[in-house]
């Protein structure tokens, strides 16, 4: 098993973050992750992965507010929808 280092992580989870399903969501996501993902604890990095294996279509539902998304999520989800009405 191989370790990554924390720099190595955050490039990595910044790449997942640009290279999405949608459009929409890499614009989204690139720009919060720019942002945030420096600031986040190895927990919050962890859950933030699992963010980024959902589907982009319930993503961009969640974030936008057609649905409500995973309880697991609801910190996350409320961080990018700050970061959204302070960019957009």
């Amino acid at each position: 098993m191989i370790t990554e280092t924390y720099e190595i992580r955050l490039k990595r989870l910044k790449m997942r973050s640009m290279r999405r399903g949608i459009k929409e969501m890499d614009i989204i996501l690139s720009g919060f992750s720019d942002l945030h993902l420096i600031d986040m604890s190895g927990a919050q990095l962890d859950l933030y992965e699992d963010f980024l294996d959902e589907n982009d279509q319930d993503l961009y539902q969640w974030v936008s507010g057609q649905v409500a998304g995973y309880p697991q999520y609801e910190h996350l989800l409320k961080q990018i929808k700050v970061y959204l009405k302070s960019r957009y």
